[in-house]
Order: structure tokens, then C-alpha cells, then sequence
């Protein structure tokens, strides 16, 4: 049993939910969790194990990865895992990416839509572009599993430019895509490993 911190920071809400839900798997499995927006956490010390997750808007939301930048050398000296919700995650065939296990959404995950050719949209949106902002806040930090889960999108919740930007570049529908089977299988493998 470890202690875990999640640490999340949230767009609209759905993120929190989503950290909550892993808090609660976590627990089941024998952890003692605490779930906390990143802007509450002052200290890491009193955890094993700490998770981060948040929205991809214009890449990760800038309120973890300032998160992570603080606690760098903390969160180097545990056990962490990242995850982030996104509404759209094109997988490029033969793309050079980190060695991270990976966890994706099999519902949110898609090839590009011409073989060979990536559209406007989809160069926002592929796995490296997503894990870029992640990684580099804090190089010397070594998620044990970066995941990425389907989001939940209402476009009144969003400020005018985020809008903009979901209609014109990202064309996400709004609705709740979340698949709680595979945020709590993430779960499971985080317990494992924590």
C-alpha cells in the first residue's frame, strides 16, 4: 500500500471526475489516495507516488505543467504517471516517440485520415505533439505510463477562443466520450506499479 497523490487541473470539470474515478480505483485496490487541484498542493512529501492529469487545450493545460516545473525535483525522486483527456489523438504510423509505456484510448485514437498525409488538423493532435508540453516541463521526470482518455466536451464552458479553436482546427463534437472501463483498467495498472 503507498500513499498517492492525483493532481489535477481542469478545464470544466471533466478532468476532475476523471481523477476522482482513478482516486477511487486506487483505493479499492489498497492505496491511500488523495485527489487535489494542483494549485492546492504545497508539498509532495507525504506521498509515494504522485499522478498528474489534465485537459489538452493548445496542448496540456498550462496549470500542470507549471505543476510538475515546481515539484520537478520532487516528482523526479517518485514514482509518477501522467495523464491527459483530449477529443481528438491521431497515432502517425512510424512517428518517433519517447520510450514511456504508453496507455491510449482505444476509442480516441485514430490513424490519420489519408495514409501518409497528415490534414491541418491532425498535426495538433498527433501523440508526440501531445507528449512534447508533458515532457519537457520537467526532462528529468520519468512517468512510469503516460495515458490519454477520451474527453467530455460542452462547448459553453469553454472560453471564446477555446471554442474557436474545438470548431476550427480540432471539429470535436460535443458529448461525453469518456470511457470509465479504460480510466479504471489505467487504474489498475498504475496500482500495480506504484
Amino acid at each position: 500500500m503507498s500513499n498517492v497523490l492525483i493532481a489535477y487541473s481542469t478545464n470544466s470539470g471533466s478532468t476532475a471526475e476523471v481523477a476522482e474515478t482513478l482516486a477511487a480505483e486506487l483505493t479499492r485496490l489498497g492505496h491511500n489516495v488523495e485527489v487535489k487541484g494542483c494549485r492546492e498542493v504545497t508539498s509532495l512529501a507525504a506521498y509515494d507516488s504522485v499522478i498528474i492529469g489534465a485537459p489538452m487545450i493548445f496542448g496540456w493545460h498550462n496549470t500542470a505543467r507549471a505543476f510538475i516545473k515546481k515539484h520537478r525535483l520532487e516528482l523526479a525522486a517518485k514514482k509518477t504517471a501522467y495523464f491527459a483527456c483530449a477529443m481528438r489523438l491521431t497515432r502517425v504510423p512510424g512517428e518517433n516517440l519517447p520510450g514511456i509505456p504508453l496507455t491510449l484510448d482505444p476509442n480516441l485514437v485514430k490513424d490519420p485520415a489519408k495514409a501518409g498525409k497528415k490534414s491541418f488538423k491532425e498535426n495538433f493532435t498527433t501523440i508526440g505533439y501531445y507528449l512534447k508540453p508533458m515532457l519537457a516541463a520537467a526532462p528529468k521526470v520519468k512517468p512510469l505510463n503516460v495515458a490519454f482518455f477520451n474527453g467530455k466536451l460542452e462547448m459553453f464552458r469553454l472560453k471564446w477562443w477555446q471554442a474557436a479553436f474545438i470548431m476550427i482546427v480540432v471539429q470535436a463534437s460535443p458529448g461525453d466520450y469518456r470511457d470509465w472501463d479504460a480510466i479504471k483498467a489505467w487504474a489498475q495498472t498504475i496500482a500495480a506499479a506504484v
